[in-house]
């Protein structure tokens, strides 16, 4: 049984379960006879009813779109959108990339790929901003002002987020290290000596990790204070963090959504920068001296304005 860590209605044990199938098992026998149909399609193939709409779920299975609704709300969601996305969640770290090519293109169809695409992205950012805890974020904030040392770790596609993250930290700390490093080897010798007063920010989006739940362990047990950034409360990075950073991805995609996570890194390094607004700010100042002495921005066209 996976339980979020939100309230629960312990009146309705089936809203305790979070995972879909387990409350379908649980609920099988009250289900009508089109319920039913609904529920073996799901459990047969959840991967395609993830992405289907209501009334395309209906016409599949042969009930009304009514049917699907009240099957879900049966479930305890508040509604299809609820159902669909615990759906998702099933998938979220099983589809191959040929089948993200699959349902991509079965979610595009006809419409404009720029404006299907960044609408979606745009759809991750709300998102994100509904579901990330402020008071996780600024725990975080707090626990990485005062860190003895910052370790950030991200490899594959998360790789990128990790060194942003790591350049702009390395500018306001002197105690900043990033690890992008597959290898269990070089990843352990570089947290070797991490402890007591230090920060961990493991990245992982799905497919999941392992080599960030590892090192996140790893951290943890050593004393360290763990900081998630992943895509939802059912990442395997949770269980194993002190504050969990929710930013949506998209694992049905061709490519891994990034987009809400950095600007959920955005957020965290200006935060970062206005609880030492000071202290950065004399840093700027003689950083400023030293890219201006040595001509490390192009600064031409200010001059011809």
């Amino acid at each position: 049984m996976i339980l979020t860590r939100m309230n629960i209605d312990k009146g309705k044990v089936y809203k305790m379960v979070e995972h879909l199938l387990s409350r379908i098992e649980m609920k099988m026998n009250s289900f009508s006879k089109g319920q039913k149909r609904i529920a073996a399609f799901i459990e047969e193939h959840y991967d395609r009813a993830a992405f289907m709409t209501a009334s395309k779920l209906g016409k599949t299975v042969g009930v009304s779109e009514s049917t699907v609704v009240r099957f879900a709300t049966e479930l305890g969601y508040s509604g299809y959108p609820k159902l669909q996305k615990a759906m998702q969640e099933m998938i979220r770290d099983k589809l191959t990339s040929v089948q993200r090519i699959d349902v991509t293109t079965n979610r595009i169809g006809n419409d404009d790929v720029l404006d299907s695409i960044m609408n979606q992205d745009i759809d991750k950012i709300r998102r994100t901003l509904e579901e990330t805890s402020h008071e996780d974020f600024n725990k975080a904030v707090k626990s990485i002002v005062n860190a003895r040392r910052i370790f950030i770790f991200g490899v594959r596609s998360t790789a990128s987020i990790a060194q942003f993250l790591g350049y702009y930290f390395g500018l306001i700390f002197d105690n900043v290290r990033v690890i992008t490093d597959t290898s269990k080897t070089h990843t352990y010798e570089q947290l070797f000596r991490i402890g007591k007063n230090d920060v961990m920010i493991g990245i992982s989006f799905p497919r999941y990790s392992t080599m960030a739940v590892d090192s996140m362990t790893l951290a943890r047990e050593r004393g360290a204070n763990v900081i998630a950034i992943t895509d939802s409360m059912v990442s395997p990075l949770v269980s194993v963090a002190d504050e969990v950073l929710i930013a949506r991805s998209d694992m049905a995609s061709v490519v891994d959504s990034l987009v809400a996570p950095l600007s959920l890194i955005n957020a965290l390094i200006v935060a970062t920068v206005l609880e030492k607004k000071e202290e950065v700010t004399e840093t700027f100042k003689e950083l400023e001296k030293v890219w201006n002495h040595q001509g490390i921005y192009d600064t031409r066209a200010q001059e011809d304005k």
